[in-house]
């Protein structure tokens, strides 16, 4: 289940990324050669853009990619380290949990203001709902990095199959 997830949370991630570039690729190919270019190129390219960011951090939490300073943490080992490592995820957790609550509630208030993107004219929410949906993947991923920590893995994973 978890190997399905990394490669839909991949697929997701390259799909958008193509996508985003063809878009502004024609943005700019209508600029400059017919002098005019839809505006819903840019504002989907944007929004896309906002779903990379937010999948692509709940991916960098699955191959332990995010920036860290580790020039104490790594002065310690067994239990010690163990505790450290646990205070730092459970930090960073509680963080993401309440990006996950307020980006829900902010979700629900756009859908009940009703606003609409200005070129597309799509619900708001669609773009903003990336918020929990990332927060959410992070959320997941920290609970199973908090395991391999107490199995005592601290290293990053050397492919897709070693951690969920």
């Amino acid at each position: 289940m978890a190997k399905i997830f990394a490669n839909f949370e991949k697929g997701i991630l390259v799909s958008t990324l193509v996508l985003m570039v063809v878009l502004i690729f024609g943005q700019v190919v209508g600029r400059y050669i017919f002098q005019s270019a839809p505006s819903w190129t840019e504002e989907i390219a944007r929004y896309l853009h906002i779903f990379q960011v937010w999948i692509g951090a709940s991916y960098a939490v699955k191959m332990r990619e995010h920036i860290r300073v580790d020039a104490f943490i790594t002065l310690f080992q067994g239990i010690g380290r163990k505790i450290l490592e646990s205070i730092s995820v459970i930090l960073w957790f509680s963080l993401v949990l309440f990006l996950a609550i307020f980006g829900t509630a902010l979700v629900m208030d756009t859908i009940s203001y009703g606003q609409r993107s200005p070129a597309m004219q799509i619900p708001m929410w669609l773009p903003m709902v990336a918020v929990p949906i990332g927060s959410l993947g992070m959320a997941i991923r920290l609970v199973f990095q908090l395991i391999e920590i107490w199995k005592g893995n601290y290293e990053r994973p050397k492919s897709e199959g070693i951690a969920t």
